[in-house]
């Protein structure tokens, strides 16, 4: 390792204002505590980059808890402490940042999460997973507005290069490979010639790493602005078929992403993606796939309540179909799943009745709710379920318009059951 290259900068002035009383005052709680404070990782990066930092992570070297909880004396604010770790998330309103132990790590055997013990600054910046992310700034005096550089992480930066530390680094860690497709596409960079040899090496490792670890590492993937770049990237070094034989990444994809972008709510946006990427699969592919991953709740229920909408295409591409049929069809199917229908179908009838559930009809409910039906002498129980659904699809049909109707329908519906 080269010894530290300091280059002048002006780091504060380039840090959102908002963070700034944040920074400030962990600054002068680690000179309280004459600990040396550092900002490190992707918020430096960024900066570098002029791109906007999200997440701000601080590096100590001592005790990252003392820091954090002299801030909160200082600023007030909330602190979360991980005693095992040596690190604690400050929070004051809607900012936060992390602030961590300088530590050094190292691996039992390939895949293995690693062994951590208290390290100084140049330790935490080797274990980093690539020169651009393994640097750092110190925020107080005399050093403020430096950067810590011993990988020459900025000379990657202005050449646009995804580099590891070392060549074992994608062995000790494989989940790297998923974070460098990611990183390479999101800032428009490439690999540096030798870590794409070892990535093409080393892909075969990602067997040695939890399905859990792979998930997270997938579902990050699937939050960037077009997912669609990494997996194609993927797909051509391999690393999709690493993960399943049966994954890809290929034009299809691509075309439905970025229609997915332009067509979905944002707030299944994730969950469309994941549908539609495992959208080619047979079942059992698809089966070994949710289990490889450990994927469960609403996102593996929007990938098996997709599949169970290819094999209602033609009910769906009935041009004559009732509202209330059709919600009788979506109703029990997750909502991300008729989004990703929306996308993948390419029949327009089917299009426009799943545009229709899902924009319009999934949220008609009749006037009348079960407090208004006891005040018109609805006994509770099963024949109260009973009416409120048959209003329900009543004003789905167009059969009703108004309470007064309903109202009607009500009275209409008890005199058949006492008749």
């Amino acid at each position: 390792m080269g010894q530290p290259e300091e280059t002048n900068l002006a780091i504060a002035q380039r840090l959102p204002p908002a963070l700034a009383p944040l920074l400030k005052a962990a600054g002068e709680a680690a000179a309280e505590l004459k600990l040396s404070l550092y900002l490190v990782g992707g918020a430096l990066r960024d900066i570098l980059l002029h791109r906007p930092v999200v997440d701000v992570d601080l590096v100590v070297e001592g005790d990252a808890i003392l820091v954090a909880q002299r801030m909160k004396d200082s600023l007030g604010g909330e602190v979360t402490v991980h005693s095992r770790f040596g690190t604690a998330k400050y929070r004051r309103g809607s900012l936060s940042m992390d602030i961590a132990t300088a530590r050094k790590e190292s691996y039992a055997h390939p895949g293995a999460l690693p062994t951590v013990s208290r390290g100084t600054l140049l330790e935490d910046l080797a274990r980093r997973d690539f020169t651009i992310n393994a640097m750092a700034a110190p925020l107080s005096l005399p050093h403020l507005g430096l950067v810590i550089d011993p990988f020459s992480g900025q000379s990657d930066i202005t050449r646009r290069l995804i580099r590891i530390l070392h060549p074992k680094s994608f062995v000790d860690d494989a989940t790297r490979i998923l974070r460098a497709l990611r990183y390479e596409q999101r800032l428009a960079f490439h690999l540096e010639d030798e870590t794409e040899t070892f990535l093409r090496r080393d892909v075969g490792m990602l067997s040695t790493i939890s399905g859990d670890r792979i998930r997270r590492e997938m579902e990050l993937v699937l939050t960037e602005e077009e997912p669609e770049l990494a997996l194609q990237r993927a797909q051509e070094l391999g690393v999709l078929q690493s993960i399943h034989p049966h994954l890809s990444g290929n034009g299809w994809l691509r075309e439905k992403f970025s229609q997915a972008r332009k067509e979905t709510p944002r707030n299944l946006l994730a969950s469309v993606y994941l549908a539609l990427w495992l959208y080619g699969m047979n079942k059992n592919d698809m089966e070994t796939l949710l289990r490889r991953l450990k994927l469960s709740g609403r996102r593996a229920t929007s990938i098996v309540d997709l599949q169970t909408l290819r094999a209602k295409r033609t009910e769906l591409s009935n041009p004559y179909l009732l509202p209330s049929a059709l919600c009788r069809l979506l109703d029990p199917l997750h909502p991300a799943a008729v989004a990703a229908a929306i996308v993948a179908c390419d029949d327009p009838i089917a299009r426009l009745n799943l545009q229709k559930y899902l924009r319009q009809l999934r949220h008609l409910r009749p006037a009348l709710n079960g407090e208004a039906l006891r005040e018109i002498g609805v006994p509770p129980g099963p024949i109260m379920g009973q009416i409120l659904q048959g209003l329900r699809q009543a004003r789905l049909d167009g059969e009703v318009h108004t309470r007064e109707e309903e109202e009607a329908l009500v009275c209409h519906l008890l005199a058949e059951r006492t008749s």
